[in-house]
């Protein structure tokens, strides 16, 4: 049988770290595969050759991406015709859909196998899109189960592989060990986690510290633990801090770190409010949006719940209080039980970090080799 060829492209870190876990499966399957593709430095020490370096994909935002966009266009342009010359046996697009599902389709069309693995989130809104998949990929790998089933109605097909990050975050955490690492002694320990972009720090930061103000009213004793993604947001937030008197450690990075040693989580929506499941901390979810945008937003999500946990139980476990409703009084209230007692949230957190937990990498290399068995 002729050497295996696998093409892959990641656009951001994240990506990275799935596409290198996914190597690795593979090669423990085929040891003499090659990788082709574009990916980062994790995907790289796998054997990834990457024709360009990935950071030129990563860019985040509508107005950085338009200042690029003549630049994204031509290498995309440029790397469908070099697969197409190629003919890798699969070409797996990881996320980044805007790039990565146009090069899917290109593929597709020119007879090679095609696999996006992550969903983008179709479930909730630009639902169009299923049917630029369906044309587009042989095979969607997702990392949660209501993803699939979604699939499944729109009868393109799919296979659950469970999350990564299930299989690497322990089932439970050690709060002391964590705690003592970042010398924090005893007493409630809340976290905050306003985002890690700029704008969702500047729309949350300051509503987090004064839920933060009235919290310490609510809760004796209790301090904070603000991990920041990077040096600019860390300034953002020291400025935010002016003036106020809080029991604060900011934090850089470390969020996991946060999240196990602390009682209860205050969060932005998004990916973060799956690591503080997994974490089996208890949270409140809070979200802000430019007006305009939530309006529009309002209109075309088809979903009941807006995070992770409250779209994974089916129903609301967790708190979600957005927009208008987002006040600090309303944060605090919610926030203040669950200090002392979130075990009615992290029971079910228990069980949703099992079903998720399924070997994610060995999961999504044995659903590509099954595509390819006919070869």
């Amino acid at each position: 049988m002729a050497q295996l060829c696998v093409a892959l492209v990641a656009g951001e870190a994240s990506g990275d770290i799935l596409g290198s876990g996914l190597m690795r499966a593979l090669k423990a399957r085929h040891p003499d595969v090659r990788f082709i593709g574009v990916g980062g430095p994790l995907m790289e020490a796998e054997g990834l050759q990457s024709y360009f370096p990935m950071e030129r994909l990563a860019v985040m935002g509508l107005v950085e991406v338009l200042g690029r966009l003549r630049e994204l266009l031509k290498r995309r342009k440029l790397l469908i015709q070099t697969l197409i010359a190629e003919r890798p046996d699969v070409f797996i697009g990881i996320d980044a859909p805007d790039f990565t599902l146009n090069i899917e389709l290109k593929l597709r069309q020119a007879g090679i196998k095609t696999v996006h693995y992550v969903s983008p989130s179709v479930w909730a809104w630009r639902q169009k899109r299923v049917l630029k998949i369906r044309e587009g990929c042989d095979l969607m790998l997702t990392l949660l189960p209501f993803e699939a089933r979604f699939y499944e109605e729109q009868g393109v097909p799919v296979r659950f592989v469970g999350h990564p990050l299930a299989d690497t975050i322990p089932l439970s955490a050690d709060r002391q060990a964590a705690r003592s690492a970042l010398g924090l002694g005893e007493g409630p320990v809340v976290a905050l986690m306003p985002g890690s972009r700029g704008g969702e720090v500047g729309r949350l930061g300051a509503l987090f510290l004064d839920t933060a103000q009235q919290l310490r009213e609510r809760v004796p004793g209790v301090r904070f633990v603000l991990p920041c993604a990077n040096p600019a947001r860390r300034a953002q937030v020291e400025q935010m801090l002016e003036g106020r008197d809080l029991p604060l450690t900011l934090l850089d990075g470390q969020s996991h770190q946060a999240l196990a040693a602390c009682d209860a989580v205050l969060i932005a929506s998004g990916t973060a409010t799956l690591e503080a499941l997994l974490y089996k901390r208890p949270m409140v979810v809070a979200y802000r949006l430019a007006p305009l945008t939530y309006w529009i937003l309002k209109r075309l999500v088809k979903s009941p719940y807006v995070s992770l946990p409250n779209l994974l139980a089916q129903r609301e476990l967790v708190p979600e209080l957005l927009q208008d409703a987002a006040t600090s009084e309303a944060l605090a209230q919610a926030l203040a039980p669950l200090v002392q007692d979130g075990s009615q949230q992290t029971e079910r957190f228990d069980e949703i970090h099992r079903s998720l937990r399924r070997d994610a990498s060995n999961q999504a290399a044995d659903a590509v080799l099954a595509l390819l068995k006919d070869r």
